[in-house]
């Protein structure tokens, strides 16, 4: 067995590529994305229409959605920038013991991960072997695998998480922005009531189809959602703008 270490993410000496990373990373910041627009259709959309129950001014309506369209994105591009941030720092110090641990037991470790393919079910001479080919070739790679679930050349990347959700969350808060401005006074909240269930329903299919989940479902849940807080919200503007005439 050899106890040298290669560290993950460097050209191998043999010339081979590298190991190309997964879509776990791309999958995070489209999934932050989704995530965005969702919530910046329904927070806008709420905002807009209590404030469109209350007044009939469109520089009210407007300065109202505006704001909550910028606040909203800084907030979500902060939220998760930190969220991401923190779990890309316990990545990385979980990597960083992992190291120290090959580079001071490799004994200790390559009979731990014997023990692990074991658990996988093989035996244990096959164990063994494996765990012999695997350390010779990249044993930092093979431990952070099966020990920590993490790939090393992937780690999750708070900048695209962050800039996804506030450029998503955007252009999901114009929709209803837009809806709510456009039409005459008449017609405004139910268009901007039409508009926003229908980009509802595509963020839930679009959720729906990145999480390999039921499309029925997560556009109910994300359509009748939003009908609620409109509903709620309209009603809290009609109280409000009654109780200060």
């Amino acid at each position: 067995m050899s106890d040298s270490v290669q560290v993950a993410g460097e050209v191998p000496s043999d010339g081979s590529e590298p190991q190309i990373p997964s879509l776990n990373n791309r999958l995070n910041w489209l999934r932050a994305g989704v995530l965005g627009a969702n919530d910046g259709i329904v927070s806008t959309a709420g905002l807009v229409i209590g404030v469109a129950a209350a007044t009939t001014e469109r520089s009210a309506i407007f300065t109202a959605g505006f704001a909550g369209l910028v606040a909203g994105a800084v907030s979500m591009a902060l939220g998760e920038y930190v969220s991401v941030s923190a779990q890309r720092d316990t990545e990385r110090a979980l990597l960083k013991k992992e190291k120290r641990e090959l580079l001071e037991m490799p004994e200790q470790e390559f009979a731990e991960l014997v023990s692990n393919y074991e658990a996988k079910g093989l035996s244990a001479e096959t164990a063994t072997k494996v765990a012999e080919e695997l350390t010779a070739h990249d044993a930092f790679a093979a431990h952070v695998e099966v020990e920590l679930k993490i790939d090393p050349n992937d780690l999750t990347n708070p900048w695209h998480a962050a800039i996804s959700s506030a450029v998503s969350f955007t252009i999901g808060a114009a929709i209803p922005l837009i809806a709510i401005l456009l039409p005459p006074t008449g017609t405004r909240v139910p268009i901007a009531f039409f508009a926003v269930l229908v980009a509802l329903a595509l963020t839930g299919t679009i959720s729906a189809t990145l999480g390999g989940a039921r499309k029925t479902r997560a556009i109910l849940r994300v359509v009748l959602g939003g009908a609620l807080a409109m509903a709620v919200t309209y009603g809290v503007g009609q109280l409000v703008g009654t109780g200060l005439d």
